[in-house]
């Protein structure tokens, strides 16, 4: 299987048109349809179904293009390494990042490397911890930033010294908007709305079952997301109350919605992970060494 019929491939399932996806790639449709009927003959498999107007993939064919699109995007990561072997350190960086305030740090961390190294760019992919891992376990990104509890097992890591702070995001006229903390009690008999990061770390791992205590099987969860401004919009449409971290919604003064703590205070710490033994370009190298100097290594 070449790497340029791989790209012709992606170019195809993009532009849905083999028309459009040739005159893209600047070859002859001919050619094209030729090389994409050798590729389904290599993998055994159809690829595409074809109409008089339009491509569409089969099943066989998205999972293909998930996979091409992990070797292109790593080939590219690699191409870029290897030309930012020279005297002036440049390059890439990735990092895969949940929904944190904690993010402020890494960005003065850049913000301080820029300084000296004005040519590293940085790319932030931003997940689930189940995106973000997967994505580092096959060196699509160098660095993860995970919020505890999290298996930390597989990876070097630096504990970020911030802690992110649950509650609960409501409507500003919904009636628990009057409390400053929620407690469990208020947390009955309401539908809820749950990050599937929560429901998988801090529910699976009883963190929160146990600051609920005995009833923690009658909540109703109406809802689960994996990114907070889906939330914001259920809240806002009277879905019910989002349990989620402090400052990744926008309550502030202009907004319909509101943040309260939970109480007893339920935080959890974060960590930034990477893999071990990681062979680093000289730019995550640099990034690495400055996430050392500015917080204690564990």
């Amino acid at each position: 299987m070449e790497f340029r019929v791989l790209r012709y491939f992606l170019t195809v399932a993009r532009e849905g048109s083999l028309t459009r996806a040739a005159d893209f790639l600047h070859v002859t449709q001919p050619t094209l349809s030729r090389q994409l009927k050798e590729l389904e003959q290599e993998l055994g498999k159809k690829l595409f179904t074809r109409s008089s107007h339009s491509i569409i993939l089969t099943d066989e064919g998205m999972l293909l293009r998930k996979r091409a699109e992990e070797i292109v995007d790593m080939v590219d990561k690699l191409g870029a390494e290897f030309s930012s072997m020279e005297e002036t350190i440049s390059g890439d960086v990735y990092i895969g990042c949940g929904e944190t305030d904690a993010m402020k740090q890494i960005a003065q961390v850049i913000k301080d490397l820029q300084l000296s190294y004005p040519n590293i760019q940085y790319h932030l992919y931003s997940g689930n911890e189940e995106d973000v891992t997967e994505r580092l376990d096959k060196g699509l990104l160098d660095f993860s930033i995970l919020i505890e509890p999290a298996d930390l097992s597989k990876y070097n890591y630096i504990n970020i010294p911030a802690k992110d702070v649950w509650g609960v995001v409501m409507r500003k006229d919904s009636p628990l908007a009057f409390k400053d903390t929620i407690q469990a009690v208020d947390l009955l008999n309401v539908p809820l709305i749950c990050s599937r990061q929560a429901m998988k770390q801090t529910f699976s791992k009883n963190e929160f079952a146990d600051w609920f205590g005995e009833d923690f099987d009658k909540l109703n969860v109406v809802t689960t997301f994996n990114l907070a401004y889906n939330a914001a919009i259920m809240v806002e449409e009277c879905i019910g109350y989002a349990i989620t971290l402090d400052k990744i919604v926008n309550t502030s003064s202009d907004s319909n919605l509101c943040f309260r703590p939970l109480e007893p205070k339920l935080e959890s710490g974060l960590n930034i992970v990477w893999k071990k033994h990681q062979v680093f370009s000289a730019a995550a190298e640099m990034f690495l060494k400055e996430i050392q100097a500015k917080f204690s290594f564990r």
